[in-house]
């Protein structure tokens, strides 16, 4: 005969078909679920983005006699292999390859500028401050355009409009992650350090293997929402001649006429890039929790097992066998 409480799992147990707890919204890694009326806004809101783009369509293709961009001739040009492999494959491995280096690099410009503003010593948290913010108030345009054309004027060389690309991106976008990642660890509860602290560990052994890495993970919408950003500011190298997207997109304009079908196929590549940086971003956050929940049931299930399999016990005694 059983009670109603499992001796081996000290859960209570009910009689009939258990309900199941009803599924909660996923939050995503980039925002919050929403609840019902935000979700309703949002509804609203993009109908009425869609009415509008519908409306900014007729107005400039119809009655500002541009049909012609919409005609079956203007589009068959994509469905080619020679317009794939002459414009858009090699802007998009420019715009990919300028963005790869440049988020790694401001990755890292991020992190040393953002742990060195923590810094006790003045000599390293007051230059760390003047550099990130003095490269976060200059327009990146302005940045890679002095990057191309100053280089000369000082060195009497000039970099490559790759390299002039780069660094101004690293610059730019590395300033703002050094702030999130500042904010990051400033947000971390100080009871973590002091513990660390107290078994031995110095500041700099605490900030790089316990303060950084949780930084990181609080971090990672915002990180991930800024490298999205940096994606997309490889465009603003069309002003020195760099062979991105943008570039390719005049020149494919220019080659076939057809200038509105390229300006969509062009923007469609951008979001699909941004959409799968996104679903990256949460595919490393699933991860992760999924990690430091195998983590915690490494450490909290032997204890759980032992009060489980001696069973409950009645006035603090040990529990003996069922007649």
């Amino acid at each position: 005969m059983t009670s109603g409480t499992d001796v081996m799992n000290d859960k209570p147990t009910t009689s009939g078909t258990a309900k199941r707890p009803r599924r909660q919204a996923q939050a995503s890694v980039l925002y919050d679920a929403p609840g019902p009326q935000a979700r309703l806004r949002y509804n609203v809101y993009t109908f009425l983005t869609i009415l509008g783009l519908l409306l900014v369509a007729w107005f400039v293709f119809v009655r500002m006699d541009e049909r012609e961009q919409w005609e079956a001739e203007k589009w068959q040009p994509f469905f080619t292999s020679q317009l794939w492999t002459t414009y858009v494959l090699p802007g998009l491995g420019g715009t990919l390859g300028a963005a790869a280096v440049a988020a790694v690099l401001a990755l890292a410009f991020g992190m040393v500028f953002g742990i060195a503003r923590l810094s006790d010593h003045v000599w390293v948290r007051i230059p760390a401050a003047v550099v990130v913010e003095f490269f976060r108030a200059i327009p990146l345009l302005i940045m890679i355009f002095f990057l191309m054309r100053g280089s000369w004027s000082l060195f009497g060389t000039s970099i490559s409009t790759f390299w002039a690309v780069v660094l101004g991106l690293m610059f730019y976008n590395g300033s703002v992650l050094a702030e999130i990642v500042r904010a990051g660890i400033q947000s971390i509860p100080r009871g973590q350090s002091e513990a660390a602290l107290s078994i031995g560990l110095r500041k700099g052994a605490v900030t790089r293997l316990i303060l950084l890495p949780q930084a990181i993970t609080a971090m990672l919408p915002a990180i991930i929402a800024q490298l999205v950003v940096l994606l997309k500011d490889t465009a603003l190298g069309y002003v020195i001649g760099y062979s991105d997207l943008l570039n390719q997109w005049r020149n494919l304009s220019s080659a076939y006429i057809n200038l509105i079908p390229a300006a969509i196929v062009i923007a469609l590549i951008y979001i699909a890039l941004n959409v799968a940086l996104g679903y990256l971003a949460t595919w490393l956050e699933r991860r992760n929790q999924r990690s430091v929940r195998s983590q915690t049931k490494a450490v909290t299930g032997p204890a759980e097992v032992g009060v489980s399999a001696a069973g409950p016990t009645a006035g603090g005694g040990a529990a003996g066998p069922r007649a």
